[in-house]
């Protein structure tokens, strides 16, 4: 027998009877993370969940909202960083399955991992700052610009004129 996910709802209740409606608040702690490669809600985080479903001639409404936090890094600078994620959602989930992008009511549930996953990850920076006027780091040695934003290196000398600086020297 399969595990039932933790975004899996039974819907027998609101099954083929437009008008009746269900509101649930949610915490569901997430087994995978949600995100991308720079920014992601951590696997055995919480995420709230803020959910209304309801019963329409073709299936069940499920309109949502999502809080919680992800965690990355600062593009420019590399700081870890925290940022705050706040979506919402919208989908039917079909008694029949009509084409490959719908989702469906399957064995009286819905299954919002995939509502969920795809509002949170298109809304997450792909680019992430820590802030507007961060100065990232230092191209020459990688020093934090924040740290000592007037610092300088001496200018390397083009390896063509090294015969010169050897004459200098003698």
């Amino acid at each position: 027998m399969a595990t039932q996910s933790v975004f899996e709802l039974s819907v027998h209740d609101l099954m083929h009877k437009p008008g009746h409606m269900r509101e649930l608040k949610l915490d569901i702690t997430i087994p995978t993370p949600l995100g991308n490669a720079v920014t992601a809600v951590k696997a055995g985080d919480v995420i709230d969940l803020d959910l209304r479903l309801e019963s329409v001639h073709e299936g069940i409404l499920a309109t949502g909202e999502v809080f919680g936090d992800a965690v990355g890094e600062c593009s420019r600078c590399l700081e870890p960083l925290t940022v705050p994620v706040e979506v919402d959602f919208q989908e039917l989930f079909a008694y029949s399955l009509s084409s490959e992008d719908d989702f469906v009511v399957h064995e009286e549930k819905i299954d919002l991992e995939q509502a969920i996953l795809d509002a949170v990850v298109l809304n997450l920076p792909f680019k992430p700052i820590c802030s507007e006027t961060c100065l990232g780091l230092c191209a020459n040695c990688g020093e934090r610009m924040a740290d000592d934003p007037h610092h300088v290196h001496e200018a390397e000398i083009d390896s063509r004129w090294s015969e010169l600086k050897k004459l200098k020297e003698d």
